[in-house]
């Protein structure tokens, strides 16, 4: 039989097949129902609403009428946990099994970012009304506490010296921690051999070494064995004790994700490892280093105990790291806080406000200067580029190329001649 022959295809309906009995045959149910994940609708706020409503005057039922119980911390966890039970109840009264998982997933994870974001915010607001009395006074960022006593007023003195002895000290720790942390990490990830094992493990090691130990361990080997003086440079070699495994973990985590073709890639074009390193995986790994730099000066710069044991206390300002000692701002927090002074307090407060300012100008210049993407462009090399391929003006786009065939002797060399196919 041909073509031809076959009889007729039956004509397709129209009607949404439903969903397929026990037998293979569809079903007379109806057309399956879609489910629409996200958005906000009036029912959804109004059960969000009913539930909180109603998990509260329980929670105040069960805690003022039935329970035994007393205290704001588990009269505010119960009304969670009360709330979410609740809202599951409520939204399973009127939606899907899959959509009331999807909003119940949703409404904890928004509690869960709200809850951090409200202790962030409490935390600074306390510290920025505590320390507000004396960080508004000009002299707290201009003076230091050698001419001030425990009973001057608040308008005299300043925490100038901690906040210069805090930035060099950093500055220095940054200086030797993160090239010897991206050298350890380089070494791991891309070198490798018997040695790559031991350390890793000594680098885990001290990723949760103590920092008292960081600090007795300068003091006993610059300080006591070499002789040196307490000062803002053994404080930085104490931070770098305590940055170096928090930059080598990070950067080799990073290193590890670059692309293996890129470097096949590098090595089929002729480069060496050290120019693979060098020119092609640590650019690409470029966003990620920043972020390891970040995260070691981040536990570098709140230390106070290696500081106190390395670098001593002085009210004085010293801008010399290398001589005498030198105060940074968690250990002029630290001395002033625990004072019985109202206003020894209110700088120590002023002094955190200032190590927060700190901390977030430090970051926010770390994600300026790295954070581009791999590849990407600065202003100034594209505008090098532009440049480059811009023409010089109207006289040279006019001008015909020094190499190039004149019209006449094109159209008098006539036509090719065709090839012969043999």
């Amino acid at each position: 039989m041909t073509t031809l022959d076959l009889p007729p295809a039956p004509a397709p309906s129209t009607a949404a097949p439903g969903p397929a009995g026990p037998t293979g045959a569809p079903s007379a149910a109806g057309p399956e129902r879609r489910v629409r994940l996200g958005g906000v609708t009036r029912e959804d706020v109004l059960t969000l609403l009913g539930a909180v409503g109603g998990s509260l005057a329980l929670d105040w039922l069960l805690y003022e009428r039935v329970l035994p119980f007393s205290g704001a911390l588990g009269f505010l966890l119960c009304w969670y946990l009360l709330f979410l039970a609740g809202y599951f109840a409520l939204g399973r009264l009127q939606w899907e099994a899959q959509l009331v998982r999807e909003r119940l997933v949703a409404v904890v994870t928004w509690s869960s970012g709200l809850l951090v974001v409200g202790l962030i915010a409490d935390q600074v607001g306390y510290v920025l009304l505590k320390g507000l009395h004396a960080a508004r006074h000009l002299n707290f960022f201009t003076e230091s506490m050698e001419t001030t006593a425990a009973l001057s007023p608040i308008t005299s003195g300043g925490a100038l010296n901690a906040v210069v002895g805090s930035l060099e000290q950093l500055g220095l720790a940054t200086l030797f921690a993160v090239p010897l942390g991206i050298a350890a990490a380089v070494f791991m990830s891309e070198v490798g051999g018997r040695t790559a094992r031991p350390v890793r493990t000594l680098v885990e090691a001290m990723t949760a070494l103590p920092s008292i130990v960081a600090g007795l361990f300068i003091l006993g080997i610059v300080i006591v064995t070499m002789g040196a003086e307490k000062s803002g440079f053994a404080a930085s070699l104490a931070l770098t004790v305590m940055m170096m495994p928090i930059v080598t973990r990070a950067a080799e985590v990073v290193i590890r994700l670059v692309p293996g073709t890129l470097r096949e890639a590098s090595y089929a074009l002729g480069g060496s490892q050290w120019r693979t390193v060098w020119n092609v995986v640590l650019p690409t790994a470029r966003p990620g280093l920043v972020t390891a730099v970040v995260l070691g000066m981040a536990r570098g710069v709140g230390e106070t105990s290696p500081v106190l044991l390395t670098s001593g206390f002085t009210s004085q300002f010293n801008g010399n790291p290398f001589a005498e000692h030198q105060v940074s701002l968690p250990l002029y927090i630290w001395n002033y806080v625990k004072q019985p002074y109202p206003e020894m307090v209110s700088r120590a407060f002023a002094a955190a406000l200032t190590l927060m300012i700190v901390v977030l100008v430090l970051f926010v210049t770390a994600r300026v200067v790295g954070g581009r993407a791999p590849g990407q462009l600065t202003r100034r090399q594209r505008r090098r580029i532009d440049r480059a391929i811009r023409p010089a003006g109207p006289a040279q786009a006019t001008r015909p190329a020094r190499h190039a065939r004149p019209a006449t002797a094109a159209r008098s060399a006539g036509p090719a001649r065709p090839v012969r196919e043999s």
